[in-house]
């Protein structure tokens, strides 16, 4: 068990998560300092994460280990 977290662990530490992560973080914050619209918030942050899953997909689609 502690195996498997320490692989999740590993994972999520990777620089495509923290460069997503802090992304997000930081425009929450302009986004709750008015710096950034709503809009603008949910444009980016759909784009990133769309990004990112996609990414994610891809490498563990069929044929993949």
């Amino acid at each position: 068990m502690l195996k498997a977290l320490s692989g999740r662990l590993d994972k999520l530490l990777t620089i495509k998560s923290i460069v997503t992560l802090a992304l997000t973080a930081v425009f929450a914050v302009l986004a709750l300092k008015s710096v950034v619209s709503g809009e603008q918030f949910l444009m980016i942050f759909t784009t990133v994460i769309a990004f990112y899953f996609g990414t994610q997909s891809e490498k563990s689609g069929p044929g993949k280990e």
